[in-house]
């Protein structure tokens, strides 16, 4: 009988490692796609933000490696008393934007929060009601990532959670092509950590 409930638990084990590692695998599946999406529309002149010039030796973005570690459940605050208001840009162009909430979430050892802005104009369209975008600014700016920053989108939540996923954190179009206007992510969302995921600076 002992050996039965130890060739079971045994078996239990293994079943769990083999999720644990598929789940994995789907996840490092995902985020190659959504790559994938990113260098499709960077390589078609008809969607890419780069010059002309640029676009013409484009073979690929550069990435920070898949990590798991930075794909974080955050507690979220939905903003009950939300403000409207126009986000700075890198042009005269002012956006309004709504105060949405914040996420808060431990990342190495440290607290942080993210607020979250709902984009007034945008919403206007179907397909992106439940668009929500966090712009943010960490210590890899400047350094190995763009340094004004990168951004995440992400759906309105349908409970007291919701899924920042920084593999999937992208470059304004700034970064590749002067003549856009981008928004500048506010001082409120500095974060005081590294975070080495998504994509990196562009080199030309």
């Amino acid at each position: 009988m002992q050996k039965i409930v130890a060739l079971l638990t045994l078996l239990y084990s293994l079943s769990s490692c083999s999720q644990k590692k598929e789940t994995f695998n789907d996840y490092t599946a995902s985020i190659r796609d959504f790559q994938y999406e990113m260098n499709k529309e960077f390589s078609d002149k008809k969607t890419s933000p780069l010059t002309e010039q640029d676009l013409k030796k484009f073979t690929s973005l550069d990435f920070f490696p898949i990590d798991s570690t930075y794909r974080i459940e955050a507690i979220f605050e939905l903003d009950e008393n939300p403000t409207f208001f126009e986000m700075p840009t890198t042009t005269t162009r002012r956006p309004l934007y709504k105060t949405f909430g914040k996420a808060i979430f431990q990342l190495n050892g440290q607290e942080l929060t993210l607020h979250i802005y709902q984009n007034q104009e945008l919403i206007k369209q179907p397909e992106y009601k439940n668009h929500l975008f966090i712009p943010f600014t960490d210590k890899t700016n400047s350094i190995e990532s763009y340094g004004g920053g990168r951004y995440i989108d992400l759906e309105i939540p349908h409970d007291n959670t919701i899924i920042i996923d920084f593999n999937k954190a992208y470059n304004p179009y700034c970064a590749y092509n002067h003549k856009y206007s981008c928004p500048i992510p506010p001082k409120e969302n500095n974060l005081a950590v590294e975070i080495k995921a998504g994509v990196k600076a562009y080199k030309k």
